[in-house]
């Protein structure tokens, strides 16, 4: 049966990637715990290798018809930078606090909407952009990375935001023609081959504490995945990508919550400010005809 494109909806678009980003950041946290006694190497292939037995079941289910793809070659693509991206972004978050490590793979919405209109064309507003750089400033006063310290980690930080963006991109190019199940199945297939070659030097014995660290972030990733890549076909990347922001918003109240660090001034001034570069992002005439609808301007559909 020929696979037919979801209906584009950026308001379902937006919640989805708000959820992705609340998973991501709860597997920050997961990842961060991880990192005290366990190798990134390990944590990577943990991470893909959960992800993949999660959703081998449903080959059994669909059939292997699941597989057939024409575009093989995206999803290898997606698969290889997406991986380093993840490489360097568990780097960070052992090396950096949860926030500051947040802010170099979501910064990742700036480079999304010029990343897409190089890659597939998709028309870039100035609207766009201006979200894209008030939703960068945003992040910066809530986690000063400065304060953590730059070079070489900042160096691996900036290089995972870029690979994420692409990754990103991808999916929103992929999701044309391909299932959501099917881009995260084909992402979890490649990484875990991928990331289990560095095993053969890496790998040690875990323990019960150590093993439910790793396989839980795998499973909060794994949903994260699957509302992103719904996400970002249901919507533009460069339109929804400044809700990612919000995954340092999470990141924050967890820190609040587990390790009571509270937010300061300027931080509070960049959660706002992030808030209002996501609707910033919003279709503006859909926005507005819900208002003027309430007024009684335009008929109800």
């Amino acid at each position: 049966m020929r696979y037919e494109a979801p209906s584009q909806s950026v308001w379902r678009g937006l919640a989805l990637l708000t959820l992705s980003a609340f998973l991501f950041a709860t597997m920050g946290v997961f990842i961060r715990q991880a990192s005290h006694t366990v190798n990134n190497e390990t944590i990577v292939f943990f991470r893909n290798f959960t992800a993949s037995i999660m959703l081998l079941p449903l080959v059994a289910i669909h059939g292997t018809g699941l597989l057939k793809t024409q575009v093989f070659h995206k999803h290898l693509w997606r698969g290889v930078v997406g991986l380093a991206a993840m490489y360097g972004f568990f780097y960070a978050i052992a090396k950096l606090p949860l926030a500051s490590a947040m802010v170099f793979t979501y910064s990742s919405p700036v480079f999304i909407p010029l990343i897409a209109w190089l890659f597939l064309k998709e028309k870039i507003t100035v609207r766009m952009m201006i979200a894209a750089v008030l939703g960068f400033g945003g992040v910066l006063l809530i986690c000063r990375p400065d304060m953590a310290g730059m070079g070489f980690i900042s160096l691996v930080g900036i290089s995972a935001s870029l690979l994420a963006a692409m990754a990103f991109v991808t999916v929103r190019s992929l999701s044309g023609t391909e299932p959501v199940i099917r881009i995260v199945l084909y992402f979890s297939l490649i990484s875990v081959t991928i990331s289990a070659v560095p095993m053969l030097w890496a790998w040690r014995p875990l323990n019960v504490e150590e093993y439910a660290w790793v396989v839980g972030a795998g499973i909060l990733a794994t949903f994260s995945q699957l509302a992103m890549s719904r996400a970002y076909s249901l919507a533009p990347a460069g339109r929804i990508g400044p809700a990612a922001y919000l995954a340092i918003v999470f990141a924050g109240l967890w820190a609040w919550i587990l390790w009571d660090e509270l937010p300061e001034t300027l931080a509070v001034v960049g959660i706002v400010i992030i808030f209002l570069a996501t609707l910033m992002c919003l279709d503006k005439p859909l926005f507005w005809r819900k208002i003027t609808r309430r007024k009684g301007t335009l008929p109800a559909r």
